[in-house]
């Protein structure tokens, strides 16, 4: 039985077929997967640049005597506030009763908005999340006393830009922007009295210091976690670590931040002018 002769094209054109396979198979591939939308929401934070949009905060030259918040990072009586608020002030004290406050020394940061208060006796100190990596859409928690009253409001991370002070102090710093998404039911207007409060994460962890808001545009400022670090770390307080905390949700954060203002983790602190 003869089987019919194939044309020499065909063999041809089967050969280079099956090589043009084998070479495909072999050829490398390490394709990466697409970015992610610029700007997105879960986009990892990046390190702070020189092209980070600015904002200009005008501090006057003359203090007056004020209020703002302060947190515990020892138990042993070792606060931060935002600088501004107790910057140039002859005394400030940490307020735990009615008409009652605890004499705090003041010493501020040098590289920073933020500024270490002292005084003889401490509140338990409020945990850590200073070394976790931050994305955009992070939820924080701001407890404290906005307009001299317990209060407090949550935001979510946009980004980072430059903090710019005219005035006392003039300096620079880079900061987180947070968008305010929420505050105490019955809260209107300004937040002034909330600058020094920790921003929490949502296992209430500080992560900054509350320095300064745009009611306009409805932003909160703070100060970066490298830059709370160092603060921390410049203290009998010790380095900052990563400490587990207590979850904060929308639904709660009102009542978490009450606990913390009963147990003095969060007070105010009251400046007294020069």
């Amino acid at each position: 039985m003869h089987f019919p002769r194939l044309p020499d094209w065909l063999l041809y054109g089967a050969v280079v077929g099956a090589l043009l396979v084998v070479a495909l198979g072999r050829q490398e591939r390490a394709d990466a997967p697409p970015p992610p939308p610029d700007g997105g929401d879960g986009m990892a934070l990046g390190p702070a640049s020189p092209f980070d949009p600015e904002v200009v905060v005008d501090v006057p030259n003359k203090v007056s005597p004020g209020a703002g918040t302060a947190f515990s990072v020892s138990d042993d009586g070792v606060w931060l506030t935002a600088r501004h608020v107790v910057d140039g002030c002859r005394t400030a004290a940490i307020v735990v009763g009615d008409n009652r406050g605890v004499a705090a020394e003041i010493r501020i940061d040098p590289r920073g908005e933020a500024a270490i208060l002292t005084t003889a006796g401490g509140a338990p100190a409020l945990p850590l999340g200073l070394t976790q990596n931050l994305h955009r859409g992070t939820r924080a928690f701001h407890p404290g006393y906005p307009q001299g009253r317990p209060g407090e409001a949550t935001s979510r991370l946009l980004g980072r830009e430059t903090l710019v002070v005219r005035g006392r102090g003039a300096r620079s710093e880079p900061v987180l922007v947070w968008a305010e998404t929420g505050r105490t039911d019955g809260l209107r207007g300004t937040l002034g009295g909330l600058s020094g409060s920790p921003a929490l994460d949502s296992e209430g962890r500080v992560i900054g210091i509350t320095v300064a808001e745009s009611p306009r545009r409805g932003r909160i400022y703070t100060t970066s976690p490298e830059t709370t670090g160092a603060a921390i770390a410049s203290t009998r307080a010790g380095a900052p670590g990563f400490i587990a905390g207590q979850s904060i949700t929308t639904e709660n954060y009102g009542r978490v931040a009450d606990a913390l203002r009963r147990e003095l983790r969060v007070a105010q602190v009251v400046c007294m002018a020069v």
